[in-house]
């Protein structure tokens, strides 16, 4: 039925099937005679066991998604695969898309992708209209496809930093729809930012028929995000939305899933890209899914975000014992901030030490983001960079329950990070200490003379 099935496969079971597939590809062939320049020949026996002799890889030279006669197994890899995945996209929560496919890039390339997919349908365009978000993948997949990225600033409502409606359209009105190639939007982020305004963003992409492409990275294990964009496709306009494979299937890093809703259009992307591909990705997460079923996926997204509940709860807690406070942030479903304002105070870097000692203490993905801080990506000079803002009220230190967590990463985070806050605090005291004798000591020579 090319669906998800509801229960997960054994090993054995998958490795058989694979098996199965990789006994149509020619290489595997007893008697085959190969002698083009291709022949899926593998030197190594533990690269060919690694990738269970599935060596041709996925598509032909003229388009990623078409059959390959001489390798007809990893071609029935390929289609199975898009197959389910889309059965998943639409288990969480995108029930109207239509079509998509696996391509072997992260995410920040399969956007590029994208945009140069539009280029042809949009001969005159050069900007890319964008509400800030301060990671460099999605920025520079603008620049890379050879676009001028147009950043909208982000608006501070309470302690959330969201979408400024008036101002994208202002923009478009400004520089002519014509002239634009997209809206390039974002769901998944790192709080206080919370995902773009998608219902607002897809009307005025239809209102003004610009295309409108969603910036997914790790937004299918979020119910939120996912209706945002089935929300979006209902009312108005989206085009193409991004997700990576690592983030939403813990998979190794180094596949996504480009979806869309108009089926003509998702094909168009598939066909731009040059040559045949790695399936490697294709195979990773078609063994994940197998062996998860739809009903251990579901599972998976039920426990994240009872661990995002529970992360919450207890940071919270860890933040008003420091005198701090976690930020509220209700829109973002994934990310949580906790301030460091008396931290910052103290002492101007001791922001950035407490991340250099959660890191040191094993403490992988957390993000202490201080006041001010410049970045220049691209030529393009970003203030507050990380904050995705100007001048954010304070700095903070973000986590995230994402797909996979479990309570004890949560509770050791928790005691790690509470001993980092208390060291942390004794030595900016200390420092202060040490500041002001010698402050002390100056005003004395000073009166001496």
């Amino acid at each position: 039925k090319g669906k998800c099935p509801e229960d997960g496969w054994d090993e054995s079971t998958i490795e058989l099937f694979l098996h199965e597939l990789a006994i149509m590809d020619s290489n595997n062939f007893l008697g085959n005679c190969g002698v083009g320049e291709r022949e899926g020949r593998v030197a190594s026996g533990l690269v060919a066991r690694r990738h269970y002799r599935l060596i041709h890889g996925i598509g032909r030279s003229g388009d990623i998604s078409a059959v390959q006669p001489k390798a007809a197994g990893s071609s029935l890899l390929n289609k199975l695969t898009n197959s389910v995945v889309l059965d998943i996209l639409k288990l969480a929560g995108v029930r109207t898309v239509t079509n998509c496919f696996v391509v072997p890039m992260a995410t920040g390339m399969s956007l590029t992708l994208c945009f140069l997919t539009l280029r042809h349908k949009r001969p005159k365009a050069k900007y890319i209209i964008w509400p800030r978000i301060d990671q460099k993948s999605c920025f520079k997949s603008m620049i890379t496809a050879g676009f001028e990225p147009v950043v909208i600033e982000n608006v501070l409502e309470g302690d959330e930093l969201r979408t400024d409606i008036e101002a994208v359209e202002a923009k478009i009105k400004a520089l002519g729809a014509e002239n634009i190639l997209c809206v390039h939007s974002t769901t998944s982020c790192f709080a206080p930012r919370v995902p773009d305004r998608l219902e607002e963003l897809s009307v005025i992409c239809a209102n003004y028929d610009i295309p409108h492409i969603v910036n997914n990275a790790y937004g299918v294990q979020s119910s939120k995000c996912m209706h945002l964009i089935q929300q979006g496709a209902r009312i108005g306009r989206i085009d193409a939305f991004v997700q990576s494979l690592d983030k939403n299937f813990m998979v190794p890093v180094g596949g996504a899933i480009i979806a869309g809703f108009n089926e003509s259009f998702i094909q168009d992307i598939s066909k731009m890209y040059p040559g045949r591909a790695s399936a490697s990705p294709s195979l990773d997460v078609l063994i994940t899914l197998l062996s998860l079923g739809a009903s251990g996926y579901k599972q998976l997204l039920k426990e994240r975000k009872e661990m995002f509940s529970y992360l919450s709860s207890e940071l919270k807690k860890l933040a008003d014992n420091h005198n701090e406070r976690l930020l509220d942030t209700p829109h973002n479903p994934i990310s949580l901030a906790m301030s460091l304002k008396n931290l910052d105070e103290n002492n101007d870097t001791a922001v950035t030490q407490l991340g250099s000692m959660l890191f040191t203490r094993q403490v992988s993905g957390a993000r202490v983001v201080p006041c001010g801080s410049v970045q220049t990506v691209n030529n393009y000079t970003f203030k507050g960079f990380m904050s995705h803002a100007n001048n954010y009220p304070c700095a903070y230190l973000n986590a995230a329950s994402a797909i996979g967590i479990k309570k004890q990463d949560v509770d050791v985070f928790l005691k790690r990070l509470d001993k980092c806050l208390k060291t942390s605090r004794k030595e900016a005291k200390k420092e202060r200490s040490v500041n002001e004798t010698s402050n002390s000591n100056t005003d004395t020579e000073q009166l001496e003379d």
